[in-house]
């Protein structure tokens, strides 16, 4: 494959982290992006040059772009998490990277600055999946952050051994996925949403209870689900007031695990000595840390991840595939719609 010399992408306009933020809404792409046309990268020694076919949009993405990410922008560079494409050169430091050339692979960009929305991608090797053919590319596009998440997150609750668990942000696609892991395996999800109607869609899947957070008698149907039910794990990409009540009623011995913070609101500990006297334990989740901390278990979950796409157990909902062209006057309020992922396509 012949590779141009110059590239269309999404660059970021600002650099570091922000000093005002923001919330986790996408208001407007401007004030954080510009479309642009720059040089094509070249591939570093473990790296891979990745024509990209369609890239996903995370939280993460949007957190990282407003500069309220776990990892500094670099201004001028494309954004974009993830994504999926065909590799078209490697780099020359060891045989893997070069060992891609002409696969299709499902990718991440964390760790090489320069992102999925674009032409061009460049990924560290051993950030690729080689995907089976019978993996979509919207379920390629998608297949790092959310399904491996699922896996590592899930893993801990059944390690834990409690059958019950809570989760926040019931309607996301990390959240269906996880229903469904739960559901196969006789667990018991307690699901958090925002809106009445995404309950009876996360109980068909498999979720045991679904409580709308914004209903007036939430606090005392949660209070009772909890009794009856004895969740200790409490998986959140909430945080604010929501979380804050959840643990708070949650029975002794009980983990909050952070994993987002969609909610801008300060995170108030109602009564600290739970922690003391009730054992009660407050962490976070990183997929990146849990890669690094579990290279026994990432080829497993990889596998796993696509044998559940193949068979149809698990599938991405596509709210919308936008043209690279089109982003930015569109990703916002697609991405305001509820229960699906946008994807940008070159």
């Amino acid at each position: 494959m012949s590779i141009p010399s110059e590239m269309k992408a999404l660059l970021l306009v600002g650099d570091g982290y922000t000093r005002t933020p923001s919330g986790s809404a996408l208001e407007a792409m401007e004030p954080y992006l510009e479309p642009g046309s720059i040089a094509v990268p070249a591939p570093g020694p473990t790296q891979v040059l990745i024509k990209v076919s369609l890239a996903s949009i995370n939280p993460s993405d949007v957190a990282f772009i407003k500069g309220q990410y776990g990892q500094p922008r670099v201004k001028g560079r494309p954004a974009g998490f993830e994504g999926v494409g065909v590799v078209v050169a490697g780099g020359d430091d060891e045989p893997y990277p070069k060992s891609l050339v002409g696969k299709r692979v499902a990718f991440a960009t964390g760790l090489s600055n320069w992102g999925s929305w674009a032409d061009y991608a460049i990924a560290e090797a051993a950030a690729c999946i080689s995907l089976l053919d019978t993996v979509r590319d919207e379920d390629g596009a998608a297949m790092i952050v959310n399904p491996l998440t699922a896996i590592a997150m899930f893993d801990i609750v059944s390690r834990e051994g409690e059958r019950a668990f809570i989760l926040t942000a019931g309607a996301s696609q990390l959240c269906k996925l996880i229903i469904g892991l739960a559901s196969e395996e006789g667990f018991r999800p307690i699901v958090t949403v925002r809106r009445d109607e995404q309950i009876a869609l996360l109980k068909e899947i498999g979720a045991a209870h679904v409580l709308n957070e914004k209903s007036p008698d939430f606090e005392t149907s949660l209070r009772e689900v909890i009794k009856a039910e004895q969740p200790r794990i409490f998986l959140d990409a909430v945080t604010g007031p929501l979380a804050s009540a959840i643990f708070n009623a949650m029975p002794k011995r009980s983990r909050w695990i952070i994993y987002g913070r969609l909610d801008p609101e300060a995170t108030i500990i109602r009564e600290p000595g739970q922690l003391i006297f009730q054992h009660k334990h407050i962490e976070g989740f990183w997929l990146s840390e849990w890669m690094r901390q579990h290279k026994d278990r990432r080829g497993p979950a990889i596998l796993e991840a696509q044998k559940r796409f193949s068979e149809g157990r698990w599938t991405t909902d596509v709210t919308a595939v936008v043209p690279l062209a089109e982003a930015m006057a569109r990703v916002p309020a697609e991405l305001a719609r509820p229960n699906g992922k946008v994807f940008i396509r070159p």
